[in-house]
């Protein structure tokens, strides 16, 4: 039998029980770190076993340093690892999911291959949702029958720590299936802004400027990357500066976005050719062990 989707948001406290989590990276084991502790029964998912193991492993002792440092209570520490289940199979993390999250890397094709196949394994009530931080939510409903029910759910790096939870709508999404998203990220104690579909959302697009700048700026000599970190950390109050933050996020997602707002939104985010360089050279930041700052072992 077809269930319907939750019409309330009553409804939807009680509508998804199980998450299924795609990808065991940096975002991925964040979100089920967020959905375990969160209280929901969830399944990362990712076809490369040792990544699942790391993530799993990442997922643990992030939830022990909650502990030790106050954050997590030990209970809830225990519950959440009891809640978590690591699978290789895509139709197994799907096939009873209620909300299905892909945390893949931002490759549209590669999108558009998960939700088709999503589409075929989930339940017909499941809700399908994106952490893309730019593509299309449209897009990639496009690629499924349920287009209303497809959401965009943007995290942020790192997942335990950040607040913000950006709930996307794309052309058919339904107000019920954007309800359902943010009662799931209030649940797992985030804030959340709904926006409507728009290359790089709100994040995404003011951050790519402000870094894309940043690199124009130390292109040019105008300053240090240190510099240039410590101003808009003290001048501007922002936590952390534009090239700490992109060692973080990934020099190549950084630019694969940038390349994506330069293809929507013209010529104002034309990436700056030294990230090019950085990129071509290997140096994508923090996953490396070398971006605009080293990291050594």
């Amino acid at each position: 039998m077809t269930q319907t989707l939750p019409t309330s948001v009553a409804e939807t406290r009680t509508a998804i029980r199980t998450v299924a989590v795609l990808g065991a990276g940096i975002m991925g084991r964040g979100i089920a770190y967020a959905a375990a502790l969160g209280g929901f029964d969830t399944r990362l998912q990712d076809a490369n076993e040792p990544a699942l193991d790391k993530g799993v492993a990442d997922i643990f002792a992030t939830l022990e340093k909650g502990v030790a440092s106050g954050k997590v209570a030990g209970p809830d520490m225990v519950a959440a690892r009891g809640r978590l289940k690591a699978v290789r199979s895509l139709a197994e993390a799907a096939r009873d999911a209620d909300l299905v999250i892909e945390a893949v890397p931002e490759d549209m094709a590669l999108k558009l291959q998960i939700f088709r196949e999503l589409d075929k394994t989930t339940p017909k009530h499941a809700i399908l949702a994106t952490n893309t931080s730019s593509l299309s939510i449209t897009e990639m409903a496009g690629a499924t029958g349920r287009a209303p029910q497809v959401v965009g759910m943007h995290y942020f790096n790192p997942v335990h720590r950040m607040k913000l939870l950006e709930v996307v709508r794309g052309l058919e999404t339904s107000e019920a299936v954007i309800q359902a998203a943010c009662e799931v990220g209030v649940a797992m104690g985030k804030e959340c802004v709904v926006v409507r579909e728009s290359p790089g959302f709100v994040t995404s697009r003011i951050n790519a400027m402000i870094g894309n700048e940043a690199f124009y700026m130390l292109q040019e000599g105008v300053a240090s990357a240190r510099d240039i970190d410590k101003a808009l950390k003290l001048g501007l109050n922002h936590p952390m500066g534009p090239f700490e933050l992109v060692d973080l996020v990934g020099l190549d997602t950084r630019l694969s976005i940038l390349r994506f707002l330069h293809r929507t939104l013209g010529e104002k985010f034309r990436p700056c050719p030294l990230i090019e360089q950085y990129v071509a050279a290997g140096r994508l930041g923090r996953k490396s062990g070398r971006g605009v700052y080293d990291y050594p072992e």
